[in-house]
């Protein structure tokens, strides 16, 4: 069965002083000849990644605005997520594609999936790769089909895109992050829209700097001494081991210096625990490396808690759909380094707002750079906080959404 997941109540209110009253008024004029619209939207999973905490804000904030949206969670077991994971892979460049087995698998449990699909839906609003099939499936429950690409798909294994491509290309409306990222061959209309951080999260909100200190000491962090950050799923993609080799080149200029490596288990990620392992075996018990994640209890405080407390923050992806956790950082004026892949290079101007990196080498020497002077690591973090605001915050991401669904509309 589908799952049906229960959000709390947001306000779009709360966000004017972020934003601006001209754009809160936007919104709520594109809304209004939306209002009672249904929106269904479907997922692969409730935690654990960057779709679902879009999720948990997106959907409370458009039934604020008087859409009647609703949130699925498809039914998988652990053979559709291993197959998908090796889809996720292949999709951003893994030379291994699906095998016959896994293919019949992901299409097999679309099957179920699009039987359960409630009908008379206005918007079906599907998320990813893992349920595109099913508009394929179940064309006559929805008046209206939306894909939301959420990955980097600039370079995919040409036999994984070909056999996805005649599941997709058909849907009527569909998202990505960036103009790279979509697909030769896809027929309907194309939207360009960036995700966004919500700032009013228990993540993303002020913390004080003696709150963020007590946080990180539970952990073992000596908050006297130089903290680099890296929060992000145990992924090769997000390059961890990466991380790792940066923080001992800088370790050799800054011998006092500590590396936190925070993420999150998410249930359709089952390759997460191996990768995890990897992490762990990599550091090699160094006590100045800590490695944890929602099992050890970081949550979202704790994750803004280490962000916060960060001399510098790191996402070293090697592919990256966008990164919401590099606009986290930014959001929080925390000196940035990113990796120069996928969507990080929307939020991080090089030299501006954070630096881009292509190598251990080369983050571990930004590193040394940013820790010998902090008046750099403030302006860096300056600049990267008022690029956030402008560009990356949920109301914006709301806007564009109402912009789709109000061409939908008129084409239906």
């Amino acid at each position: 069965m589908l799952q049906p997941v229960h959000v709390a109540h947001k306000s779009l209110a709360d966000y004017t002083h972020l934003v601006g009253r001209d754009v809160i008024d936007e919104i709520r004029a594109l809304a209004e000849p939306l209002k009672g619209l249904r929106v269904v939207h479907v997922s692969s999973t409730a935690f654990g990644g960057g779709v679902s905490e879009l999720l948990y804000t997106l959907v409370p904030l458009m039934r604020d605005v008087g859409l009647e949206c609703d949130w699925n969670v498809i039914y998988g077991q652990d053979e559709f997520f291993h197959a998908t994971k090796q889809l996720h892979n292949a999709l951003q460049g893994d030379p291994q594609d699906l095998s016959e087995d896994q293919w019949a698998i992901w299409h097999g449990y679309n099957e179920m999936n699009a039987e359960q699909l409630p009908g008379d839906i206005d918007i079906c609003f599907v998320h990813d790769p893992q349920p595109a099939a099913l508009m394929r499936l179940a064309d006559d429950k929805a008046r209206g089909w939306l894909w939301r690409c959420h990955i980097d798909l600039s370079s995919p294994n040409p036999a994984t895109i070909e056999r996805l491509l005649p599941f997709v290309r058909d849907y009527p409306h569909s998202v990505f992050h960036l103009r790279d990222y979509v697909p030769t061959g896809m027929r309907g209309q194309v939207h360009i829209v960036p995700p966004a951080i919500d700032p009013l999260t228990l993540k993303n909100m002020a913390l004080s700097p003696d709150d963020a200190a007590f946080v990180c000491q539970q952990f073992g962090v000596d908050v006297d001494r130089p903290l680099l950050v890296q929060v992000s799923r145990f992924d090769p993609w997000k390059d961890p081991l990466g991380v790792i080799d940066a923080y001992r080149l800088a370790k050799e200029s800054v011998p006092e210096l500590q590396l936190a490596l925070v993420g999150s288990m998410a249930s359709d990620d089952p390759e997460g625990w191996e990768y995890f392992n990897a992490t762990l075996s990599h550091a090699d018990a160094d006590d100045d490396v800590k490695i944890l994640n929602n099992f050890n209890g970081v949550g979202a405080i704790e994750v803004n808690a280490f962000q916060a407390q960060a001399d510098v923050v790191i996402q070293k992806s090697i592919r990256e759909g966008f990164g919401l956790t590099v606009t986290e950082a930014l959001w929080k004026g925390k000196p940035f380094i990113g990796g120069n892949a996928g969507g990080i290079p929307l939020q991080v101007r090089d030299g501006e707002t954070g630096f881009l990196v292509d190598s251990p080498h080369s983050c571990g020497r930004r590193c040394v750079e940013l820790l010998a002077d902090p008046g750099l690591g403030r302006r860096l973090g300056r600049a990267g906080k008022e690029h956030a605001r402008r560009n990356f915050l949920t109301p914006r991401y709301l806007r564009d959404y109402l912009r789709i669904f109000s061409a939908m509309a008129d084409q239906a």
